[in-house]
């Protein structure tokens, strides 16, 4: 039976991948890591290419959500071995199984390097902690998403749930499906973001109807008024550029590598990890070290 969302033909739940739900494929089971705001330790990313080597094809992919995956790996009965489970964990980049899918959060990757209006780092650990602390969010689909752009506009394109468009230093423009919200404090943003995700999982539905984005709602989580008005171009950038590879404009020390189908490879994860202890997974399929 197929079902139809906000004009959408659908006849199965959400099935996008994680590490607790796997992806058979040809090769063996893929799965995906949430990386929110696509930073991490680089040691992270040097074990995880571990473990890619000894499970799967040696190989650690990168996603359109600066997301990572990892393919090849053996399956029993439709999941990993605990094992596969167990070395994933260990790397520090699955905090929590049951928010397995839900940690699907894209920050403009330069954010606090160079350029952009604001430093929203602190602003993603914070929505991250969050999302991690309410046991309802686990439910959000694997298709969820919040963007927060930092006011550069390089997440202009890429927005599809719940976000901000960073103001200033200290303000911004929360996005609520495809409807602009409320300005708010950028240390209030979190909190206002987690409140219309619980709303939305209140009002999704269930089974093969349920609603996968704020889009979908039959009910919106806003209503037109002032102070949800659109931005002025003042407010906003519009840019949608992706972020070339080579080094930074402004920042030269800071390279964007670009990440083709072959992946990261162990050895080029040991090299940047004596290199810096932080990178950054980019939604152009790069890395920033």
């Amino acid at each position: 039976m197929s079902v139809t969302v906000s004009g959408t033909t659908r006849t199965r739940p959400d099935r996008c991948p994680g590490v607790l739900r796997p992806w058979p494929g040809d090769d063996g089971a893929l799965v995906r890591i949430r990386v929110p705001g696509g930073r991490l330790r680089a040691a992270s990313l040097m074990a995880l290419a571990a473990v890619a080597e000894e499970y799967g094809d040696a190989r650690v992919h990168v996603t359109g959500r600066a997301n990572l995956q990892l393919r090849g790996l053996p399956l029993s009965d439709g999941v990993l071995p605990e094992r596969v489970v167990t070395a994933i964990e260990a790397t520090g980049l699955l905090p929590s199984r049951a928010h397995d899918l839900a940690r699907n959060v894209l920050t403009s990757p330069l954010t606090g390097l160079v350029g952009g209006r604001a430093d929203l780092r602190q602003v993603t650990a914070a929505l991250d902690a969050l999302l991690l602390s309410e046991p309802a969010l686990a439910a959000l689909p694997g298709r969820f998403l919040f963007t927060l752009d930092d006011g550069r506009g390089d997440l202009a394109d890429r927005h599809r749930d719940l976000g901000l468009v960073a103001l200033d230093a200290e303000t911004g423009r929360l996005r609520i499906g495809q409807q602009w919200g409320r300005v708010v404090p950028l240390t209030d943003a979190p909190t206002a973001l987690v409140g219309y995700a619980l709303l939305f999982l209140d009002r999704r539905g269930a089974g093969p109807a349920a609603a996968w984005h704020v889009d979908e709602l039959e009910r919106p989580l806003v209503h037109a008024e002032p102070s949800h008005a659109e931005p002025s171009h003042a407010e906003l950038v519009d840019a949608s550029v992706p972020l070339p590879y080579g080094p930074v404009a402004d920042l030269p020390s800071l390279t964007h590598f670009a990440v083709g189908e072959d992946g990261i490879d162990p050895a080029t994860a040991v090299a940047w990890a004596a290199r810096t202890p932080e990178v950054v997974i980019t939604p152009w399929h790069g890395v920033l070290v």
